[in-house]
Formats: C-alpha cells, sequence, structure tokens
C-alpha cells in the first residue's frame, strides 16, 4: 500500500470519524438537519474509500479501514463523549491492529 493509498484511506476516516460524532449529536439532540449532515459526511467518506479500494482491492481496503476507524472512533468516543471502554474491548482493539498489521503486512515481490 503506497503512500497516496494511506492519505486517501486517512482522509475517509477522519471524514467517517467526523460523520460518527455528526451522528452520536444527532442520537442525543434529534434534530434532521444534523442527521442530514451526518449521512452527506458518510457518503463523501464512501467515494474516499472507493480511491483506496481502487488502489488496493477490496478486502485490504476494508480491512485497514475498519480497523482504522475502530481506534479513531474509540479515542473520539473517550476523549470527546468520556466514553470508558472494558479491559476485554481494549484487549479485542489491539487484538483487531494486530490481525490488520498481518494482513497488510509486506510480503515481498509478487509475480
Amino acid at each position: 500500500m503506497g503512500l497516496i493509498s494511506f492519505l486517501w484511506l486517512g482522509a475517509a476516516t477522519v471524514v467517517f470519524v467526523a460523520a460518527n460524532g455528526v451522528l452520536k449529536v444527532y442520537a442525543i439532540k434529534g434534530q434532521v438537519p444534523v442527521l442530514i449532515g451526518a449521512l452527506a459526511m458518510f457518503c463523501l467518506g464512501n467515494w474516499l474509500m472507493v480511491q483506496v479500494m481502487k488502489a488496493n482491492g477490496l478486502g485490504l481496503a476494508i480491512a485497514l479501514s475498519a480497523i482504522f476507524q475502530l481506534v479513531a472512533i474509540s479515542v473520539m468516543a473517550i476523549l470527546v463523549f468520556g466514553e470508558r471502554p472494558t479491559g476485554l474491548q481494549l484487549a479485542g482493539m489491539a487484538l483487531g491492529v494486530v490481525a490488520v498489521a498481518m494482513i497488510a503486512w509486506p510480503t515481498g515481490v509478487r509475480q
């Protein structure tokens, strides 16, 4: 996975995290314009993910996206919304990071 793909993935992750934050606000306050804004952000995030999929394939793109978002959204939930994951949940996140690292690990030149 090249630098450009990581930039696309990073941008998608930022958009998805922001969209989920906006969706949490909608869940608390219930204002329809907030929901529409969150949905628009999800559309943008999906468009960004298509760029990652084009360059790297579906499997790798979705695996990386899932773990990037898991960690980023968990950090946001802790820092912004004051949520506290259990030890088991933290261990699950760590295992997810290890699993995706194993999937994305460079294996050498393909033929």
